[in-house]
């Protein structure tokens, strides 16, 4: 398959259907890749969210549940949102990695110029699938939240939520890990970011766990 990679005019991942993205994805072409998936699963994870918000807004069992579950609506709608456009800017970030790896390395000023030209674009690159793995893990805390009070009948999607949200997490994550390396010496993202990774990955871990124990137990045995 044709590298895509140089194509400004192509539609983004918002706007095309999934059989495409999933030919994308399977493609030997470097966007999109598991950051950008990642995100779009974090986004139907969150979509999730306020499905069962929907489902579960003007039942009368759920009347004293009324505000926090307008609030959970539109929180994980905008989760949503957030999620989808970080999954294009990871894909953006990433054709930047690769068109920098293409300039000319003839001379030394060329060699010097390229490879500041990747650092800086190794930073972008490990800074989205951050932000990413932050507003997974704050979308998987509001499906946590929606397990114990949403409709019964749509339970189960918060659990599949939770899952989706987690796994977000967690491939965000190593799309940040595969990138630090590349970053300068110092830098204070290089610094930082492991610390905060693994916080979000045992906040994730725990949070996904909380939820499918309420999720399950709401279920009941089968």
């Amino acid at each position: 398959m044709e590298d895509r990679t140089d194509s400004p005019a192509d539609p983004t991942l918002a706007e095309i259907n999934v059989r495409e993205l999933l030919e994308r994805l399977a493609s030997k072409a470097p966007i999109p890749g598991g950051g950008s998936a990642a995100a779009l699963g974090g986004a139907m994870g969150a979509a999730l969210v306020a499905m069962v918000a929907e489902l579960t807004i003007g039942r009368p069992d759920a009347e004293e549940h009324a505000e926090q579950l307008e609030r959970l609506r539109n929180a994980s709608r905008d989760a949503r949102d957030q999620l989808l456009a970080l999954a294009e800017e990871d894909s953006r970030a990433y054709a930047a990695v690769v068109a920098a790896r293409r300039l000319p390395r003839d001379t030394d000023e060329q060699r010097a110029l390229r490879a500041e030209g990747v650092r800086r674009c190794m930073r972008a690159a490990a800074d989205v699938p951050l932000r990413a793995a932050r507003a997974a893990e704050a979308a998987l805390q509001l499906a946590r939240e929606m397990a114990p009070i949403g409709n019964p009948n749509a339970v189960s999607d918060a659990g599949v939520a939770a899952q989706l949200l987690a796994a977000a997490v967690r491939g965000a994550i190593l799309n940040v890990h595969i990138n630090l390396p590349y970053l300068a010496e110092g830098d204070p993202l290089a610094q930082a970011a492991p610390a905060e990774l693994g916080e979000l990955a045992a906040a994730a871990q725990s949070a996904e766990a909380e939820t499918l124990a309420v999720v399950n137990g709401r279920i009941g045995p089968s």
